[in-house]
């Protein structure tokens, strides 16, 4: 939430909701969550959907506001506020997964380029898949490089009033090149082979996964430029919350409770799916952002500083949780739900070393920094 005046707690909490979805998502797949956790744990991967929205919405209205004050898009700004803030992390992680082997969690690595230069979600190796969560930083990179230069375009050009149309053709050549992608690689599958392929060429690559930061930037689009709109909306946003909770709803059983369900590989659900998820986040980023709502009236400390942890917590809590799983049973015995819980705090812990030995250094200087 950088460059907010004051510090917008229902994004806070939204953020935080999303991290959490993504802890409850990986542990399950790889070790099984208690049973109470299962159904919800399961949609625990639209929370990087929610990530995306979040992300769309916050560099976007960062970007309109520089725009507005300066008359320009700061491009130098822009990109080494961006590397501060993801790039020493990140590399942080990666070289401890090619330095130390045990820390990898799956059958192996990517080769190395492909995570300096954020191409491992293109063609991704689903066989090699140690740190194969890094494929949504590949998305937000591709992001943030294209994004800056699509609005100077679009201001140079005096075309911001046409710039919806833009966002609008670019979410429809998303539909049609899932459903071209779905006719060429998912249709003809069967089993296991065709979710594989679901996953490969719709779940991970940027071209296919863009429709959570269109929705994002639309909403700063909106809430920035078009003020009647914006006034409108924020007075529902109870309302809006409790859309987006049953939007939500109705995808879960659209992607039949799983992404590794047969559904899928359904049509619908692979072309439509992600919009969907995107809308209904982005319904609850309204929500969260209306001084009407709940989730904008009320700080949390947990929430608070989960999403201030988030992105550490992120980038490590695969390693944490394949060391408790292969290390910590040679120490002391314990109950399946005991680790659960152990896990869980551990990777925060791991997160909170993480960001303020790494992210927070950088971090201080990310802010001193003027656009």
């Amino acid at each position: 939430m950088n460059g907010h005046k004051e510090r917008l707690h229902g994004l806070d909490h939204l953020r935080a909701t999303a991290i959490v979805l993504v802890l409850l998502f990986h542990y399950n797949f790889y070790y099984g969550v208690p049973e109470w956790l299962a159904a919800f744990s399961s949609f625990g991967w639209s929370g990087v959907d929610l990530f995306f929205v979040l992300s769309g919405y916050l560099i976007a209205d960062k970007l309109f506001r520089v725009f507005d004050a300066e008359g320009k898009i700061n491009f130098r700004g822009f990109y080494w506020n961006r590397f501060l803030r993801i790039i020493p992390a990140y590399l942080t992680v990666v070289a401890l997964y090619f330095s130390l082997p045990i820390l990898q969690e799956g059958r192996g690595l990517q080769p190395l380029w492909r995570f300096l230069t954020f191409t491992q979600n293109i063609s991704i190796d689903l066989y090699r898949n140690s740190f194969s969560h890094a494929w949504s930083l590949c998305v937000e990179e591709h992001f943030y490089l294209l994004l800056p230069i699509l609005l100077y375009l679009i201001f140079s050009r005096k075309k911001s009033n046409k710039a919806i149309y833009l966002f609008i053709s670019i979410a429809v050549l998303g539909v049609i090149i899932r459903y071209a992608i779905w006719e060429i690689f998912v249709a003809s599958g069967y089993g296991r082979t065709r979710i594989m392929a679901a996953l490969r060429h719709i779940y991970y690559p940027t071209y296919c996964r863009l429709d959570g930061l269109l929705v994002g930037v639309a909403i700063a689009s909106i809430f920035r430029y078009r003020p009647s709109i914006k006034e409108k909306l924020v007075k529902y946003g109870n309302g809006l919350l409790a859309l987006s909770i049953l939007l939500l709803i109705g995808t879960y059983f659209l992607f039949g409770g799983s992404l590794v369900s047969q559904n899928f590989t359904l049509l619908t659900t692979a072309v439509f799916g992600f919009p969907l998820v995107s809308l209904a986040y982005g319904l609850m980023v309204i929500a969260a952002i209306s001084p009407s709502c709940l989730l904008s009236k009320y700080k949390l400390w947990p929430t608070t500083q989960l999403a201030t942890l988030s992105y550490s917590i992120y980038l490590s809590h695969k390693i944490v949780y394949y060391i408790v799983h292969t290390q910590m049973k040679n120490v002391v015995e314990l109950y399946h739900y005991q680790v659960f819980l152990f896990c869980l705090f551990a990777a925060i812990l791991c997160g909170f070393i993480l960001h303020l030995s790494i992210e927070k250094p950088f971090l201080v200087l990310h802010d001193k920094l003027k656009w």
